[in-house]
């Protein structure tokens, strides 16, 4: 059992005995995490205190997941256990909650988790008096199907209606493609209808006493922190957040035996967001939560975006995206940030390109001759795990072992499986 604490005061924090790991979050330049943004979120205005709240817990379970270390990689990842204590504006609300978060938490990173919550000492945030509700939020993560979102959404926009882009980044280059893909979509429809906040939240490198913290590479709950973020955004509105995603890839069908579990990131999996909405509408706060692509495939998003943008548009578009899972490029000599097309996430991106007939103009290092380069494609490349994948198929025992939220029938969940799967197939054959 791993025990953490995060606090919101400095004082406080040096005093905490008993903990393996103490994080501080009161926007200091010398606190445990390198932001513009400080705890009671003004960048977004007035967040009300369950929203805002729920901030605090995701940057605390970010914050565990990305230092205390993994004993090893693949299908022989341990479980680790913490113990986590967060400030709260009402402790006894959120501690009745504890057992649906603690679930949550264990389906999205595969570890096991207990809460304890302790009063925060900050002050409670004024109600906005007046909601418009028909202003929404987009999350913007730069990726293709956050693109397409942005897209469809900015299209969908009457000549008054205005809606809310939310981007977080926790490097220079995920910022980069972000801001890339948003010039693009100002090219199309302007900037006047759109607002666009970008939050810089990442962990720092060195403890409050100096020494560095472990760096575990295999976090999966950096998009809770964003959807908490996109959350806390869509408040102040009192509209919906869209989480742009396809389908597919949000039911997460495993790529293989060792693959079930937390290996794959699961915050865009239905039955996750029904139950995220569903605690966050349970305490009074705000949980409205839209997944407009939940039934649609990679595939048939970027002919969606064809029907917008035209063949050319949607190309050059779709192209300026990113998708690879990667980020450590810098190290064969190009920029860090270009595609891989050999991981999950770019296979799924070439596929998908094939299968809407929409070209792609992306720079694959996998088409490289550079002995250096083909090294370390051959080191990132799924593709064996992916043909296996596309022999083994997605079969009704697969779906029904999935959580699926109310009035999603398992026979949807299959079709829209048996569609990713060839679309897949039809680029790996």
């Amino acid at each position: 059992m791993t025990r953490i604490a995060l606090s919101l005061d400095r004082a406080e924090a040096e005093k905490l005995e008993g903990y393996d790991e103490v994080f501080l979050w009161d926007g200091s330049a010398t606190d445990s995490f390198k932001s513009k943004l400080r705890p009671s979120l003004p960048t977004f205005g007035s967040v009300g205190g369950v929203n805002a709240d729920f901030v605090r817990i995701a940057l605390a379970v970010y914050a565990s997941d990305h230092t205390v270390l993994r004993e090893s990689k693949g299908s022989e990842w341990n479980q680790r256990s913490f113990e986590l204590t967060v400030p709260v504006s009402v402790p006894a609300k959120w501690a009745a909650q504890a057992d649906s978060l603690r679930s949550l938490l264990g389906y999205l990173t595969g570890d096991t988790w207990s809460m304890a919550f302790v009063q925060s000492g900050l002050p409670d945030a004024l109600p906005v008096m007046v909601k418009d509700t028909s202003l929404r939020t987009v999350l913007f993560s730069g990726g293709a199907d956050s693109a397409t979102g942005a897209l469809v959404s900015a299209h969908s926009l009457g000549p008054h209606e205005t809606h809310n882009l939310l981007s977080h980044s926790s490097s220079g280059a995920t910022g980069a493609a972000q801001q890339l893909v948003t010039t693009r979509l100002n090219g199309h429809f302007g900037s006047k209808n759109s607002a666009h906040h970008r939050i810089f939240l990442a962990r720092a490198k060195k403890r409050l006493d100096g020494t560095k913290f472990p760096k575990e590479p295999s976090s999966r709950s950096r998009s809770l922190l964003f959807l908490a973020l996109g959350l806390a955004a869509a408040e102040q509105g009192g509209g919906p957040l869209w989480i742009p995603e396809n389908g597919f890839a949000s039911l997460n069908p495993p790529l293989g035996p060792e693959r079930r579990g937390a290996l794959s990131t699961r915050t865009t999996q239905p039955w996750f967001l029904w139950r995220v909405s569903s605690l966050l509408t349970a305490m009074e706060g705000h949980g409205s939560i839209i997944n407009p692509f939940q039934h649609m495939t990679k595939g048939e998003m970027f002919r969606r975006v064809e029907s917008i943008l035209g063949a050319d548009g949607a190309s050059d578009y779709l192209s300026t995206t990113s998708s690879c899972s990667h980020t450590d490029q810098q190290y064969v000599g190009v920029p860090s940030g270009t595609h891989c097309g050999v991981c999950f996430g770019c296979i799924v991106r070439r596929a998908s390109f094939k299968a809407s007939g929409v070209v792609d103009q992306t720079w694959y290092l996998s088409n490289e001759s550079s002995e250096k380069i083909l090294d370390y494609v051959e080191k990132k490349s799924v593709m064996t795990a992916m043909r296996d994948f596309v022999e083994l198929g997605v079969d009704e025992a697969v779906i029904m072992a999935m959580p699926l939220p109310p009035g999603y029938l398992a026979r949807m969940a299959l079709e829209l499986s048996q569609k990713g799967m060839s679309e897949l197939q039809d680029f790996l054959a």
